[in-house]
């Protein structure tokens, strides 16, 4: 029994036997290495979840304000002493809130401090000479100044301006008003009738006002305004009278700034646009039924910030925005009701538009004040001044505070929080009738050149543009890379299949920012030359290695055995070459007989398409370069993890190599195929670069394969440099990768649910 195992084996004496303590001791040895691997493998996996929700929870942190419901909060206004009573109806609030102004009755522009510090006197109106301030137009707020314009009870007009001067002494800021005066001018020469209301525009050209010196009576008065190069600038007015064809009376007037509409609202509900574009020759252009209900008055007209959208308010609590559109084929521009919006529980006595956004507030008498947005046609908020006699109400230039004025003079102020009142689920998802619009529509446009332009942040066309742009790559992917796989795996030789397996895997180490330079700069021209030929590839080369297989067939035996089985692609390779060739030839052939020569021209008059150099196919194309790899490997591996007996009992019964590939090796492996087309589809989803450089980033809804497109992704690498940290835009790009993060979450999870299913389907073959 002293003779071991090794040396009945070699027939000599085998080596010592261990001893059974260092065996012990070698075991415990692993069996702690064992316990500490198996704890860093569980560190390391919940390290990487630990990671993925700390993602997704800075994510939504971003996000979770977009939603938060806006508020106002009640602020106190010091008392001031000498308060100048009667207001009529104008009140502002420079962009501190530290000092609000008004007119009154007795001609005096009051300035009222909203912090406390020392009373401002208020300053008298030049040249009114005992009479009082009848009516104010609704103020023209510029980058530097407050434009306001006063009508009087002898038919005067006097505009002036308000400039707020802020110095800091001493590490405090103090603001004081500038009001400059201009000297009247005379609406009504011959009568002199009291001014009833009053609005003005700053055009380039000169002043325009527009007085309403009667229940029917307006008055134009058109100021041309002329710089000499020596001397003094001269002015030129004109008055014209208009017509109202109302058998009702006029009650608000409105104008826009750039003083081409002129909107009038009657006591029977209608609201009559003139068109003041011809100065000296204004015509009623159209009427239309303004009011919620027929035979209601027109209490309220105004602009909102842009002067394309009206906003209208009437004596049963409605109110209403509309816009003048111009439809196809239908002749001049039309009014056309967009939204309506929350009523208040009296008529609107008051419309402040927001100078920041798309915003407005409405009053009614009750003293209910409801702040609304235009664009997405919501009411945010809605709060009370607990007091009725409400005057007129304005909205801070910053869009965070609110002021009402009462008819006593005293004011109601409030802190507005409202950082993102252009979101909504529908302004988000749904289709919003935006300006300059015909209807409805899906769009992503987050800069504009103007201050007044109108944000729209829809999801629709990007999260569009993703599905599309993988759409097509996996089109394109998919039967190349599953047809090369199921090749590979169970017809190339293994010694060819040494060479091309690690060749397509090291496809997948190319930079996506290299592929999307090729496909901008190259490949996008070169497949705008040869479009009509990639149509015919398909064709050309199934029907040409059909033929090569047919002459394969009738191949003496003996030459093809000098072939060894498996290696047939080095013949189809030369055979697939010469196809893709006479591919183009034809599509160029085609194109010159039967498309005019210009496929392009072609396109755009047979099917209303226009081809962009930079589209879908480039796209396809390039991506899919792409994806192919991922989903080659992963479903050739699962092709060859098939038991060989399988194949040996197929192969035994009588069926050939391409039948048990079809009916036995692709399904029992179809749950690492599903996993791999999974994979392949995250990895185009997920893709930033190629759709960068080879799209035209237009955020567009068309399925049409020769436009281009804008995805997720794409979006949120250009754009989120650019967005300002806590802005609306930055948030919304932050939602955006939410989508994108909840979007591939879904579908991997539907993806491994199916996987499941397939692998308990095929698991007993």
């Amino acid at each position: 029994m002293a003779i071991g195992t090794e040396a009945l084996r070699t027939g000599g004496p085998g080596p010592p036997a261990r001893p059974l303590a260092s065996t012990a001791a070698h075991a415990a040895r692993r069996r702690l290495v064992d316990r500490w691997a198996s704890r860093l493998v569980v560190l390391g996996g919940a390290s990487i979840i630990l990671s993925i929700l700390a993602i997704l929870v800075v994510i939504v942190a971003e996000v979770y304000p977009l939603f938060v419901a806006p508020t106002a909060t009640p602020v106190s206004v010091p008392v001031a002493p000498g308060l100048t009573p009667a207001p009529v109806g104008a009140v502002g609030v420079e962009e501190y809130r530290e000092i609000a102004f008004y007119v009154a009755e007795d001609g005096a522009v009051g300035f009222r401090r909203l912090k406390p510090g020392a009373p401002l006197p208020p300053v008298q109106i030049p040249g009114l000479d005992g009479t009082r301030v009848s009516a104010a137009a609704p103020a023209v707020v510029t980058k530097d100044a407050v434009h306001q314009m006063v009508g009087t009870s002898d038919g005067r007009a006097v505009a002036f301006e308000v400039k707020f001067e802020v110095a800091y002494d001493t590490g405090q800021r103090s603001v004081t008003p500038q009001p400059h005066f201009v000297e009247p001018s005379m609406l009504d020469p011959e009568q002199k009738r009291s001014i009833r209301r009053l609005a003005f525009a700053m055009t380039e050209s000169g002043p325009l006002v527009v007085g309403q010196l009667g229940p029917r009576d307006l008055v134009l008065q058109t100021v041309v305004e002329k710089k000499a190069l020596i001397g003094p600038t001269t002015r030129e007015a004109s008055l014209t009278p208009l017509a109202v064809p109302t058998d009702g009376e006029v009650t608000a007037i409105a104008m826009d700034g750039r003083g081409d509409d002129l909107l009038v609202g009657t006591s029977r509900g209608q609201v009559l646009r003139y068109d003041l574009r011809e100065r000296g020759a204004a015509r009623l252009a159209e009427r239309a039924g303004g009011a919620s209900r027929t035979g209601v008055a027109v209490t309220a007209i105004g602009f909102l910030i842009g002067d394309r959208t009206i906003v209208v308010g009437d004596e049963a609590g409605g109110v209403s925005s509309w816009q003048v559109v111009g439809f196809p084929g239908q002749g001049e521009r039309k009014l056309t009701r967009i939204h309506q919006f929350q009523a208040h529980q009296g008529p609107v006595a008051a419309i402040a538009p927001s100078r920041r956004d798309k915003g407005f507030a409405t009053a009614d008498a009750s003293g209910q004040v409801l702040v609304h947005y235009g664009t997405s046609g919501t009411t945010l908020l809605e709060v009370s001044t607990g007091r009725g006699d409400v005057r007129s109400i304005a909205i801070a230039p910053k869009a965070d505070g609110l002021l009402a004025q009462h008819a006593d003079g005293t004011l109601s102020h409030w802190t507005l929080n409202n950082p993102h009142p252009e979101i909504t689920l529908q302004t988000l998802f749904g289709k919003v009738w935006y300006e300059g619009y015909l209807g409805p529509d899906f769009v992503w446009q987050s800069h504009g050149g103007t201050d007044d332009f109108e944000a729209k942040y829809s999801l629709t066309p990007l999260t569009f543009g993703t599905l599309k742009g993988t759409f097509y790559a996996l089109l394109f992917a998919i039967p190349i890379a599953l047809l090369a796989a199921l090749y590979v795996s169970e017809f190339m030789h293994p010694t060819v299949k040494g060479y091309v397996k690690p060749v397509v895997e090291v496809m997948a180490a190319l930079p996506s920012v290299v592929l999307g330079f090729i496909a901008g700069l190259w490949l996008a021209p070169v497949i705008e030359r040869i479009v009509p030929g990639l149509f015919v590839l398909p064709v050309v080369i199934s029907a040409m290695v059909l033929v090569a297989a047919a002459l394969w067939r009738l191949t003496p035996m003996s030459w093809r055995r000098r072939f060894r089985p498996g290696t047939e692609l080095l013949l189809v390779t030369p055979v697939v070459v010469v196809a893709a060739w006479v591919a183009f030839w034809v599509g160029g052939v085609l194109e010159a007989g039967l498309l005019g020569g210009d496929y392009r021209g072609w396109v755009r008059s047979a099917l209303g398409l226009t081809y962009d150099q930079r589209n879908s196919i480039v796209v396809g194309v390039a991506m899919g370069f792409a994806v192919i790899p991922i989903i080659f490997t992963i479903a050739e591996d699962s092709l060859a993890n098939v038991p060989q007996h399988l194949r040996a009992g197929s192969l035994a019964l009588g069926a050939t190599r391409w039948q048990t590939a079809l009916r036995v090796v692709l399904p029992t492996a179809s749950p690492g195929i599903f996993s791999a087309i999974m994979i392949g589809f995250g990895r185009a989803v997920g893709e930033t670069m190629i759709v960068l450089m080879a799209t035209g980033n237009t955020p567009v809804m068309d399925w049409s394969i020769f436009d281009g497109f804008r995805a997720l992704s794409a979006n949120i690498a250009v754009e989120l440099p650019e967005a300002p940290v806590g802005h609306t835009h930055y948030r919304v790009l932050f939602l955006a990768a939410l989508l994108l993060f909840c979007l591939t979450f879904a579908v991997n999870t539907v993806a491994e649910l199916v996987r499941l299913r397939l692998r308990r389907k095929y698991r007993y073959l």
